[in-house]
């Protein structure tokens, strides 16, 4: 019976961390990235998501596969970071903040030159 049920259910379990892990994993088996190491490196970079936000899916792939790291703050769980948001002028999500620049659309260009060491 156990074992009938751990069929069905590990298939399941194994897609649905495969999909909240895909920009890491995407980042592993292509590693290109359009930034220096430096700016890598460098960059001081802040997410602000919720777990239902799809366009923030999409941030942070873009973020792992150009291998740079970041903080992320879901803004429905975490009152402090919600408070911070707000005082940044958050006017929905996701909003990232790359070294003091803040970003509100999903627009690669953007993100790049944002990531670049100024």
């Amino acid at each position: 019976m156990l074992a009938k049920t751990l069929k069905r259910v590990l298939p399941i379990l194994l897609v649905v961390v495969i999909a909240q892990q895909w920009g890491k994993i995407e980042a592993f088996f292509n590693p290109t990235s359009q930034l220096s190491a430096q700016a890598r490196a460098s960059a001081q970079v802040t997410l602000y998501s919720t777990d239902w936000c799809g366009y923030c899916k999409d941030f942070k792939r873009f973020l792992d596969r150009q291998g740079v790291a970041y903080k992320e703050f879901d803004i429905d769980k975490d009152a402090q970071a919600r408070h911070r948001y707000e005082a940044l002028g958050g006017r929905g999500i996701p909003m990232l903040d790359v070294n003091g620049t803040l970003l509100r659309q999903y627009d690669e260009p953007q993100m790049i030159k944002a990531l670049q060491p100024h």
